[in-house]
């Protein structure tokens, strides 16, 4: 009889394999089964990677043909190879999927390949692609199966002419009319590319803004820049119907307020319109567990679901997003080998690899209005800062709220080339509580970036020193 497990984990995402890792770290018997060929889940497959590589690619190519010469360097024949640039975001995806199951192997992680589901107590059943079926028993039961891309009714996607975050980033030829449906992170990542390497993008949101969630002051900025880049929005709209001819796609979309519809033609339609939790045909009413009406596992607090159940990462509440996802699966680890283990969601940050990138922690300040807390702004432009202006990348700024009367700072809101690196300084500070004069008085060092963050931080107080 096989031996029993002290963790199982079904999903081999980012939550999954780094709850794997830790367990093993951690002296405890683990397997983690995942479904796919390769290990990463979406991030790593066909999400956070694989675009990041095109968002790079892409970004290089707009800057030698848009940039280079004002700096003095001179091109020629500069061309888009789409075969090679497909085929060196392959070539990180595979890097990275070895590296992870190598890591699984080196902390005697035992991988089991097929589709998990729990069965009763402490029993997972492990269906491969050939139909055959295992079980394995555990002590511990950790579900970190992700998300996977909502759909809109009456829209089928063929990941071919009507894609989703997937197919949007194996497109075979550039498009000359792409059209984004949704307005949120993925779909303005993948609007970019698209629209650096030629295409015609038309970006349809049914909210009145882009970025849902994010800081309005910096959302408005951001829509500024991107429209000036050759992205044209159409906000407060829905999509009713996408339709298939022999040589195009026709859109129909009308007011969300209601009102007359209007038609689009596209040669690629994206459908980006956020993500729901993978939590069906899991067996968790085997074990007594439940999921909202969006899939949601429902937990009892500190990742709970059972008892010997827990769930990580975008399947359960809080920030879809893979390093949140790490942060929970380690967490669960250490709670299952009896150590203490948490994770503060409002110290997760948030970053849109777009040109230039978004990012934020923290409260926004429209959260703080409405939740009645006072505070201050210290606010400061990369136009002012000496590096920016060296680069020739002066757009966006950054901000910094903190509580009026303590200082305490909470939350941090940034647009701008490298502030996807820049946030983590915030982080650190919040999570040790700092005032925004202690990020304030932190010697930064002359000409960075990062001097940006400290001259918002000066702002709070209003003692800014820059330009």
């Amino acid at each position: 009889m096989a031996e029993t497990y002290d963790v199982v984990i079904i999903g081999g995402g980012p939550g999954g394999y780094n709850c794997a890792i830790r367990a093993g770290q951690l002296g405890l018997k683990t397997a983690c089964i995942e479904k796919e060929d390769t290990l990463g889940g979406t991030c790593l497959n066909v999400g956070c990677i694989p675009s990041k590589a095109l968002l790079h690619a892409s970004e290089a190519y707009e800057g030698a043909k848009n940039d280079f010469a004002a700096m003095g360097i001179k091109t020629t024949g500069l061309e888009v190879d789409l075969k090679q640039m497909m085929a060196q975001k392959a070539d990180a995806v595979d890097g990275l999927t070895k590296g992870v199951a190598f890591l699984l192997k080196k902390n005697k992680v035992d991988h089991i390949q097929g589709k998990g589901r729990i069965t009763g107590p402490g029993q997972v059943e492990v269906t491969g692609k050939d139909g055959k079926t295992q079980t394995v028993s555990a002590k511990n039961i950790v579900i970190a199966t992700g998300s996977e891309p909502s759909t809109l009714p009456g829209i089928e996607i063929d990941e071919e002419r009507i894609v989703s975050n997937t197919g949007a980033l194996s497109l075979k030829a550039i498009p000359k009319k792409l059209v984004l449906i949704g307005a949120g992170v993925i779909g303005l990542e993948m609007g970019q590319v698209w629209s650096r390497l030629g295409s015609e993008v038309t970006v349809i949101e049914y909210l009145d803004r882009i970025l849902p969630g994010t800081d309005n002051e910096v959302a408005k900025e951001a829509q500024k820049i991107f429209k000036k880049q050759g992205l044209t929005f159409k906000l407060g709209t829905k999509v009713t119907s996408v339709e298939k001819l022999k040589t195009k796609l026709k859109i129909t979309a009308e007011p969300a307020a209601g009102g007359d519809a209007e038609t689009l033609d596209a040669d690629i339609v994206i459908v980006a319109v956020g993500r729901r939790p993978y939590t069906e045909g899991l067996g968790l009413e085997n074990v007594g567990g439940t999921t909202d009406k969006r899939g949601v596992i429902q937990t009892t607090g500190h990742f709970k679901v059972a008892d010997g159940v827990w769930a990580i990462g975008d399947c359960i509440a809080g920030p879809m997003l893979a390093h949140k996802a790490e942060d929970d699966g380690a967490a669960v680890a250490e709670l299952i080998a009896g150590k203490a283990g948490h994770v503060d969601y409002n110290l997760v940050p948030g970053v849109v690899y777009t040109k230039p990138e978004i990012a934020s922690v923290g409260q926004t300040e429209e959260q703080l209005k409405e939740a009645g807390i006072k505070y201050k702004k210290g606010k400061f432009p990369f136009m002012a800062n000496s590096r920016a202006r060296t680069n020739h990348e002066t757009l966006g700024f950054v901000k910094i709220l903190a509580e009026e009367g303590t200082d305490r700072v909470l939350g941090a809101h940034m647009i701008g080339v490298g502030v996807g690196e820049l946030i983590h300084e915030v982080c650190v500070a919040m999570e040790f509580g700092a005032s925004s004069e202690d990020i304030a008085r932190t010697c930064h060092a002359h000409p960075t970036l990062s001097e940006a963050v400290r001259q918002a931080a000066m702002g709070v107080e209003g003692w800014t020193m820059q330009m």
